[in-house]
């Protein structure tokens, strides 16, 4: 592996445990909305979507960092 395809792939591990934090933080903002008797419906769509879409991108970078080998 060569200087540049070391950082580039070091730069996505970074990212992805970036993304993984803020997923686990819209999850515990999610929670808390939830349980609030006086939660806003459209904050906690946005929240949830926002969730799922960081989700999918994880799932892309997962994908580019261990592709699944062909048998």
């Amino acid at each position: 592996m060569n200087d540049k395809a070391f950082d580039e792939v070091t730069s996505l591990r970074l990212r992805l445990e970036e993304m993984r934090l803020e997923h686990r933080d819209l999850d515990d903002a999610i929670a808390g909305l939830a349980e609030s008797p006086t939660g806003d419906e459209l904050m906690l769509r946005r929240l949830k979507k926002r969730k799922l879409a960081l989700k999918d991108r994880i799932i892309a970078i997962e994908h580019i960092l261990s592709p699944d080998e062909r048998a």
